[in-house]
């Protein structure tokens, strides 16, 4: 079994941002966009991505732990979990964020032990940004700065600062909100939303679409290890490993909006 430590963290962050190198290397180009069989987008930067963290892993980490990669999945291969610790892989979260190249599109991958996550790393690589969540803290890495703990904020008491997608907003969205006060509300895309979360930039995101385990794992990692939840609707936390790795609907949040 692994340690699952401040090593493994550092180790799983440098594959993160060597992935993202190879992600910008593609982003700088004139590449072409495919469509996938659930018609969402894949660039060769997803490809390309996903075989590095996936052979990194194997090879400089543990080729024990099944790894449930978007891309291979999407392929139809996708490893027997049964109960077992696995890796969850989105090489490149935020694809159309990629394709219109607005900045907003992370590498993530997470470990996840008894249906939760229990390492996350979330990398920004146009910013070369690195958001980590294990379970003794959450941190954010920014170049070669050293790393700065982070944590949820208490609710303002004058309304929530609540994130949104900047892709997949649905009615619904405004509708669960409309339960709160909210004094701001911002887009965003990919898992940076459960990050900005976690560094107490915001206090509330609310996604009523499809998403996949791969889509959330890494960012719920660092959000829960900073003190915040994620939630399906009925109230009970959002777990990995379900039959076909499709996400409910969901609320990521700091724990003092949503209660403990």
């Amino acid at each position: 079994m692994l340690n699952i430590g401040l090593g493994l963290a550092k180790d799983i962050a440098a594959i993160s941002r060597r992935a993202g190198a190879e992600i910008m290397n593609i982003y700088q180009t004139d590449f072409d966009v495919q469509s996938k069989g659930d018609n969402s987008p894949v660039t060769k930067a997803d490809q390309v991505a996903e075989d590095l963290i996936i052979r990194a892993i194997r090879e400089g980490i543990t080729a024990e732990i099944p790894i449930v990669g978007e891309e291979a999945a999407s392929a139809g291969d996708i490893p027997e979990i049964n109960g077992r610790p696995f890796w969850l892989v989105d090489p490149l979260d935020g694809t159309k964020e990629f394709i219109t190249r607005n900045g907003e599109f992370t590498v993530n991958i997470a470990l996840i032990e008894n249906g939760k996550p229990v390492l996350g790393v979330v990398h920004l690589p146009v910013h070369n940004v690195t958001y980590c969540g294990l379970s003794m803290g959450s941190f954010v890495l920014t170049g070669d700065e050293p790393r700065r703990e982070i944590n949820c904020r208490a609710a303002p008491t004058g309304g929530l600062v609540a994130l949104v997608s900047r892709s997949h907003k649905t009615p619904e969205v405004d509708t669960y909100l409309a339960n709160y006060t909210i004094a701001q509300e911002m887009s965003a895309g990919s898992s940076l939303k459960f990050c900005r979360v976690a560094e107490g930039a915001a206090d509330i995101y609310p996604r009523m679409g499809r998403t996949m385990e791969w889509d959330t794992a890494a960012g719920h990692a660092v959000l829960r290890f900073a003190g915040g939840v994620v939630r399906q609707l009925d109230g009970t936390e959002l777990n990995y490993g379900k039959p076909g790795f499709e996400n409910p609907h969901f609320v990521a949040a700091s724990a003092s909006v949503l209660g403990a």
